[in-house]
């Protein structure tokens, strides 16, 4: 048995551990199916579900928010041993928080931290993040459970008639924004998300959480996304991950550079280092807000290359 499984079942994180260890590669399908969702084979041997929130319609300041922007939850899984270890963010709406946690608790899995990510957007959302040690497909079954008593959308997308079975997936919308220019600033390369540019950046040093690492796939980098919206402007929102001594250095420099910093709190309960989320949120010229982004990266501990 992983010998971090006795300290995770004493903080009652234990689910199925009776169950038979967990086998091969492909006995990931059947954690999918037990969700409702399949999921993709991410670096680093984690199985991640993508969770968008597609069926709320929020704007802020004006902005129409897209799924992928500020309301993509998810849930990850990684082995651990003959068992897996799973994290996630869950996107819920204010009464859908209360029945999706009970749900949670009632199978075994902690809830370590509820926050919002945004100010004023419409409906207001919340963002509880999740985490369990068990069999993964017990683990999945209690977390497709726990969103029934929501209205997170847990179906695979249907196959249009214009999408053969088995054909490659359409490409993302075109993304109206310098790209080339933005990558060149940010010093990294950003991925085409469904019309929505997106950045992640991991830290230098690695994490962990109970002893056990936390790849950048179960949600331990920097992550800056950048929706259009017209005329070279851009919606930034995303999080960093910050040492304590980095929260005021970062924030300043958010604040230097007309971004609004919108939350800060943790997302686990055991990390090392000890690590703090900070949230942002602007609509500007996107260039400059790159630059803003760029002057708070320069006060965190980022990888090389």
């Amino acid at each position: 048995m992983n010998r971090y499984l006795p300290r995770l079942a004493a903080m009652g994180l234990a689910v199925g551990l009776s169950l038979p260890a967990f086998a091969a590669d492909s006995d990931w399908a059947r954690v999918g199916e037990a969700l409702g969702k399949p999921g993709t084979e991410m670096p680093g041997g984690v199985y991640r579900i993508g969770l968008p929130r597609t069926d709320l319609k929020v704007t802020l300041d004006g902005v129409e928010i897209k799924p992928g922007f500020a309301l993509g939850g998810w849930v990850a899984f990684e082995k651990m041993g003959g068992q897996s270890m799973v994290m996630g963010d869950l996107v819920l709406t204010g009464d859908e928080v209360s029945p999706v946690m009970q749900k949670l608790l009632e199978g075994g899995i902690q809830v370590t931290a509820l926050h919002n990510h945004l100010l004023r957007n419409q409906p207001f959302t919340m963002y509880m993040h999740v985490m369990g040690m068990g069999d993964p497909v017990k683990l999945a079954t209690v977390i497709h459970d726990a969103l029934a008593a929501s209205k997170t959308p847990l179906a695979a997308p249907a196959t249009g008639s214009s999408q053969p079975t088995g054909a490659a997936p359409a490409a993302p919308p075109a993304i109206d924004l310098d790209t080339a220019t933005l990558d060149r600033t940010m010093g990294a390369k950003g991925t085409n998300n469904g019309g929505i540019y997106q950045y992640s950046i991991p830290r230098a040093e690695p994490i962990k959480d109970n002893g056990m690492p936390v790849p950048p796939a179960l949600g331990s980098a920097q992550a800056i996304n950048f929706e259009p919206t017209g005329g070279g402007k851009a919606a930034i929102t995303g999080d960093f991950v910050l040492t304590a001594k980095e929260v005021p250095l970062v924030m300043k420099a958010l604040r230097d550079n007309g971004i609004e910093m919108t939350a800060l709190h943790n997302h686990m309960l055991d990390d090392q280092p000890r690590l703090f989320f900070m949230h942002f949120w602007a609509n500007d010229d996107a260039g400059k807000l790159a630059q803003g982004l760029k002057a708070a990266l320069s006060h965190i501990a980022i990888a090389k290359g």
